[in-house]
């Protein structure tokens, strides 16, 4: 249970209403507590402060920030098309999450809300003579609060959108999940391996991909059970109806397993996140490579800065994989997959070999990654390097002219 509410309530924190949401609740709060000084004897220590001139202070943020709202949903679109047009739609879901434009729009927004909250009161006698000051202290403080968001939002939508800030939102969130992944390769469940029996299987219901497994309430039912799970599937991988899920062993044959309970389990969607589905992020990086290779594009330069960050991300794979600890096992009856190596490869590499087999500068900087990877610690790495060196050679042989050029590329292969 408080997997799956954790799970949801990341999914309600990237909705763009909810911190607007979060910030309108504290302006009309502020306008409203701001009379409990009036039950105080502040009203005996501050200045009076004129209704006229807080009113008019009051007028000028309700006048403006609505405007400027708008204004700021209007670029922030524009951002999220530009992305999605220049990189990858994909790339979307990062772009809408970005902390500096959504604390704007709250602010902005919540301002406008505190204002026409703060004047209705002060027109209907709300506030005696220390409520007064202490609404002005308030409205001061929305006031400098509004110009520091904007001048910082001012600087972060000049990136929001461009091509280099969303590879290195979406290279941030990989790492992130690689992070996490490693340090939890099965999930704290345990390794498959092959005494992990499969006599009976449980399909799914529905198509989509895997977005959550609520594993706490996998080991409650396989304890009561008395079974062991050993899982198909993990975040990230699409399955269709009557695809299985997961298969089970249980000690004893007179065990009903409660089907519906552990269908439950899997949250099934139809998009991936990339905080919980590290091969989402990479194969969104390789798309903007494609795209930039396309001939409508002709972007080489992208192609290489993805590649670029495809070394940053398995470099790190291998320095993370070598310092983790063992998996802390903490559902010692389900048995889960872990992510393979060379599947990561094909995310990667493969479509970059593909469209840019033609173009000498990109796969000579592919053939430098791979004798970069080729020398990691991590065995599947280097050996899927060598692998990738040369079937990019080969692709590169069917596609490149000019024989100097194979030539030259031949000699940076991993042959």
């Amino acid at each position: 249970m408080e997997e799956h509410l954790r799970f949801v309530v990341h999914r309600i924190k990237e909705k763009l209403w909810f911190r607007p949401l979060l910030f309108c609740i504290v302006s009309i709060g502020a306008a409203l507590t701001a009379q409990l000084a009036d039950r105080t004897r502040l009203h005996e220590l501050v200045p009076d402060i004129k209704i006229e001139s807080l009113s008019e202070l009051l007028n000028i943020i309700s006048a403006s920030m609505l405007v400027i709202a708008i204004f700021t949903v209007g670029s922030m679109l524009s951002a999220f098309a530009a992305a999605s047009n220049t990189a990858t739609p994909r790339s979307f879901k990062l772009i809408i999450n970005d902390d500096v434009s959504k604390n704007a729009l709250s602010v902005f927004i919540g301002s406008f809300i505190f204002s026409i909250v703060a004047l209705v009161a002060l027109k209907n006698g709300y506030y005696g003579r220390a409520g007064l000051f202490t609404l002005f202290v308030f409205t001061l403080l929305f006031f400098t609060l509004v110009i520091l968001t904007f001048l910082r939002w001012v600087e972060r939508i000049s990136k929001l959108g461009r091509m280099g800030h969303t590879i290195k939102l979406i290279e941030s969130a990989t790492i992130i999940a690689i992070k996490n992944r490693l340090l939890s390769p099965t999930l704290h469940g345990i390794a498959i391996s092959a005494h992990n029996s499969d006599n009976d299987v449980i399909n799914s219901n529905d198509t989509g991909y895997i977005q959550q497994i609520n594993m706490s309430a996998l080991q409650k039912i396989a304890k009561e059970a008395n079974a062991i799970f050993s899982l198909h599937v993990i975040p990230g991988k699409f399955i269709a109806a009557q695809q299985p899920l997961l298969s089970y062993n249980c000690a004893t044959s007179d065990v009903t397993i409660e089907t519906k309970a552990i269908l439950d389990a899997f949250t099934i969607g139809n998009t991936r996140y990339f905080e919980s589905d590290p091969r989402f992020g990479i194969i969104t990086l390789s798309e903007i490579a494609s795209r930039a290779l396309s001939p409508a594009v002709n972007d080489p330069g992208t192609a290489i800065q993805i590649i670029n960050s495809h070394i940053k991300l398995f470099s790190m794979w291998n320095t993370i994989n070598a310092a983790a600890k063992s998996d802390d096992v903490l559902y010692d009856r389900i048995a889960v997959p872990e992510i393979v190596v060379t599947d990561l490869f094909e995310d990667a590499f493969r479509p970059i070999a593909r469209d840019g087999a033609a173009n000498i500068e990109v796969m000579l900087r592919l053939q430098k990654a791979f004798h970069i990877l080729s020398k990691s610690d991590h065995k599947n790495i280097s050996l899927a390097s060598y692998f990738h060196s040369s079937q990019a050679f080969d692709r590169a042989k069917i596609d490149m002219k000019l024989e100097a050029d194979i030539a030259l590329l031949k000699e940076n292969c991993l042959l």
